[in-house]
């Protein structure tokens, strides 16, 4: 480890390491853990050097018995763990969330004295805090790897490293804890890391109400505490009770693009779930304060509620815990499929919070304000943010699937092909059924199972409170009569259009024309009569960059948006921008602050909406101390990006992007689209051909089962790019665009005053900066040494890394920097770190991949699950993988 490295952090890494060596000498024997060493010093080494060629490294691993491979893989695997937990740590004790630029990270604290600095009145940022409505939509993903039983091993081992910090002038403390995380890390160890089959859509949502439970629960009042404080200091003025600025919602078990395992009734369980797991919660909190609301003072309107008692506050609790008892045993009995008998149930966030509404308003009126402020208000809290029903379940489903329900009717009622209508016609028909009062579906109808899956989901939302759905998002959206589908089927099974319908642009083409769709219907005066003055868009990230590029993609995304913006201003509209963002850099990941403040002027306005996915949840969301400051974070850049907008654009700034997008684009088609050795290249060199048999997410791994890159989704792409370290989805294009800018006369000086003057610009050159830091094109040619035998192949091995190396090198002339990450040490470090554990995934991961591939993947399962074991931890040491 590098000696500036924090002193903390590198005691912790050294405390777990040792722990987890003795383990393993448990285990296997001490002459194991040599070889182990053995293989980490020839990494070590090895890193000395400019290619994993690193002959001992590689002679020793191919030499190493079968049975061999299986536990060194896990061993590498589990310090890679451990390394992210003792980060994890560090990062909560010194509220450094993000890996981003030293100082650019603003506190609450600061930002709210420049705002007032700019001119906002107090007033102004107790307004614009109120109303803000910030929601984070919690969703699966097939990378999140680690399984939720060691989730929650890696949690207490957490808890261990604070409890030994926290016992210094306690020696036999110390000692316990130090006892049970020997315990907890032998336990990590005996566990099997993959899981023996894919989780489930529930499984999935099960996940995501653990972190709620665990972390959130616990976050989410002492967030709104420290807001409340600091609006005290600085505006004199409280945070209104009710306020939530950040929210949260889920895809999990609602998302149905292109995953067959969500049905209707898989998302009846979910919603169900949600209501045992929030009332089960809520039981914790209504018995506490039972316990202590003892007093007997209480207001007129109290007093008349629960008649002459001698402590109202219990008799008014006593009766919410009756009805929250009921709620859970009403939900129980769903999940379980009985009928339920028994009393009235709470079924709304109102018959929640308005009795503890009165119980506060009560003891404020009797001077009780202190009372009043503690544990009843956090509970008022969680009230606001979580409801009753813990996050608001989003919908989705693909645009082609309800075209399918309607050429299905047209053609039962032998109105035509709805499918061979063009658009112009397809409205027309759409917006006639839309006011007509006659059903539109068939009685009696034997339609296709799909078409039934479809109309049983709208039926779904029809029976559910509509406070415990979000949005109804629908992906592959690409003219008007996409939305005013949904829009017709929710009317005609629910009688109502229930929820906000987001269109999702996500190919270059959509983005291009999403300003004209949502013009076009917003200029229709029966959609307007449904919307109630709001319209959500979705903005696709990975299929974009998948189509398109990665530089292309983020133009055609900042465009897309001006342009929506624009729309919605001429129509008087209030917009709501749904980012779907994934961890990894290709697919929108980066940190969050920065990626706020880097959107267009008046996007982000007071409200917004972005996807939180997989491991990403776990790294921002998983602990309290943690996500405490991930919400100050997204508190903060929605604040800025209300209050201080960024700059437009310059015009010749905006030519230059054009033109960088445009070459880039070309590039990146030239090679993923036209190239005919770059399919057999990408199958031949990563492991996309094993991934299928990782069972990671709930969703397949292809859009479809046959078929070149177009076919995969978005996310083993890269996944598997990922994996060979040559992360090429991510700014491949974008090394010809910037050196030929940069070889004409005044290119560098443009682009360096859009670096410095541009957010958007700046962001995107940081995130370049730290994934081609990340990145390691000696890696990469050790997979295709390994792996690839025909020339034809080779050669565009050598072409692509060649594009990498001229690739960095701009970026370093952009930056004027000499090191990549040299502003960033505590990231730099980070990978430093990692590399002599990761090094030697990566040979065997090769070695096995080959081997493999020599027996027709009939390989033992002691094998396979290595190979499993290699992608995980990879994937672990990388981070931000999906």
């Amino acid at each position: 480890m590098s000696h500036d490295l924090h002193e903390s952090l590198r005691d912790n890494v050294r405390i777990l390491g040792d722990s987890l060596g003795h383990t393993i000498a448990d285990d296997l024997g001490q002459a194991f853990v040599d070889k182990i060493e053995t293989i980490r010093s020839y990494a070590k080494q090895g890193r000395q050097k400019d290619t994993l060629e690193q002959r001992e490294l590689i002679d020793y691993l191919r030499k190493l018995p079968d049975n061999d491979l299986l536990p060194v893989t896990r061993a590498f695997n589990q310090f890679l763990n451990l390394a992210n937990i003792a980060e994890q740590h560090y990062r909560a004790r010194f509220r450094h969330v993000e890996d981003y630029k030293p100082g650019s990270q603003p506190t609450l604290e600061k930002l709210l004295e420049r705002a007032q600095q700019a001119g906002s009145s107090p007033r102004a940022l107790v307004q614009t805090l109120a109303d803000m409505r910030v929601e984070l939509v919690l969703t699966a993903h097939p990378t999140e790897i680690i399984r939720r039983t060691l989730i929650q091993k890696y949690d207490a081992i957490d808890d261990c490293l604070s409890a030994i910090e926290g016992a210094e002038d306690a020696p036999e403390r110390a000692t316990r804890a130090r006892g049970r995380l020997a315990e907890l890390i032998s336990q990590a160890w005996h566990t099997d890391e993959i899981r023996h089959e894919r989780p489930t859509p529930v499984d999935e949502a099960k996940w995501g109400f653990a972190v709620i439970e665990n972390s959130l629960w616990q976050a989410v009042p002492d967030f709104h505490r420290d807001l409340d404080n600091l609006l005290l200091d600085t505006a004199g003025e409280r945070l209104p009770l009710d306020a939530a600025p950040i929210r949260y919602a889920s895809w999990m078990g609602g998302d149905r693009d292109g995953n067959p395992n969500v049905t209707a009734s898989v998302t009846r369980e979910v919603l169900l779930l949600g209501r045992w797991m929030a009332a089960d919660l809520y039981l914790r909190d209504l018995e506490q304060l039972k316990n202590e609301l003892s007093m007997w003072k209480a207001n007129s309107a109290l007093k008349a509620e629960v008649g002459d008692v001698a402590e109202p506050y219990r008799e008014l609790l006593k009766r919410i815990v009756t009805r929250m008892q009921a709620t859970r045993d009403w939900a129980k009995a769903g999940l379980d499929g009985r009928s339920f008998d028994g009393g009235p149930i709470i079924e709304t966030r109102d018959q929640l919070y308005a009795p503890l509404l009165s119980c506060y308003r009560s003891l404020c009126d009797s001077g009780l304000d202190v009372i009043a402020n503690g544990a009843l208000l956090d509970t008022l809290r969680r009230v606001a943010v979580f409801g009753v029903t813990l996050t608001k379940l989003d919908l989705r489903q693909e645009a082609s699937r309800h075209a399918q329900v309607l050429e299905e009717i047209t053609h039962e009622l032998e109105l035509g092909h709805y499918q061979d209508w063009n658009e112009a016609e397809r409205q027309a028909f759409l917006l006639t059924e839309l006011k007509s009062n006659r059903p539109l579906i068939p009685l009696r109808w034997q339609c296709s199972a799909e078409t039934r899956e479809v109309l049983e989901t709208f039926r779904v939302v029809a029976e559910e409170q509509p406070e415990a759905l979000g949005s109804y998002v629908i992906s592959m959206a690409a003219e008007p009569s996409d939305v005013l589908t949904v829009a017709l089927l929710m009317q005609e099974v629910g009688g109502r259009a229930a929820l906000p319908i987001a269109p999702l642009f996500e190919t270059l083409n959509d983005l291009d024309h999403a300003g004209e769709v949502i013009d076009q219907l917003l200029a229709l005066p029966e959609y307007r009569a449904l919307m109630q003055g709001r319209q959500e868009v979705m903005i696709g990230y990975s299929d974009s960059a998948k189509d398109a590029g990665q530089l292309a993609a983020a133009w055609a995304q900042y465009r897309a948006q001006e342009a929506l913006v624009e729309v919605c201003r001429k129509h008087d509209v209030k917009l709501t921008l749904f980012h779907g963002r994934g961890g990894a850099v290709g697919r929108g990941g980066g940190p969050a602050h920065a990626a706020i403040l880097s959107q267009p002027p008046g996007s982000v306005d007071g409200s917004l909406r972005v996807t939180e996915q997989g491991e990403m949840i776990r790294f921002k969301f998983g602990q309290p101390d943690i996500a405490l400051r991930s919400m100050e974070i997204y508190a903060c850049a929605v604040l800025e990006a209300t209050l201080l907008p960024p700059p437009a654009p310059k015009a010749n700034w905006r030519d230059e992007m054009d033109q960088l997008a445009e070459v880039s684009h070309e590039v990146y088609v030239n090679v993923v689209r036209d190239d005919p050795e770059f399919v057999p290249y990408f199958r031949a060199v990563t492991p996309e051909s094993v991934l299928g048999r990782l069972p990671l997410g709930s969703r397949p791994t292809k859009r479809r089962q046959d078929g070149g890159v177009e076919t995969l989704r978005a996310i083993p792409w890269i996944f598997a790019w990922t994996q060979t370290r040559l992360m090429l989805p991510a700014w491949l294009g974008s090394e010809q665009a910037f050196s030929g800018r940069l070889e004409q006369p005044g290119g560098r000086e443009v682009l360096q005053e859009m670096r410095d003057q541009w957010p958007f610009f700046g962001t995107y050159l940081d995130m370049l900066e730290m994934l081609l830091a990340k990145a390691d094109v000696g890696i990469a040619a050790y997979y295709e040494q390994r792996l690839v035998d025909e020339p034809a192949l080779k050669a565009l091995g050598t072409k692509l890394r060649e594009r990498f190396e001229l690739l960095e090198g701009s970026v370093l002339t952009l930056l004027e920097q000499d090191d990549l990450l040299e502003k960033t040490p505590l990231i730099r470090q980070a990978i430093e770190v990692r590399n002599p554990y990761i090094d030697p995934l990566h040979g065997l991961q090769a070695e096995l991949l080959q081997r493999n591939r020599d027996a027709d993947g009939a390989i033992s399962a002691d094998l396979s699950r290595a190979l499993m074991v290699t992608m995980a931890g990879i994937s672990a040491g990388l981070r931000n993988t999906g």
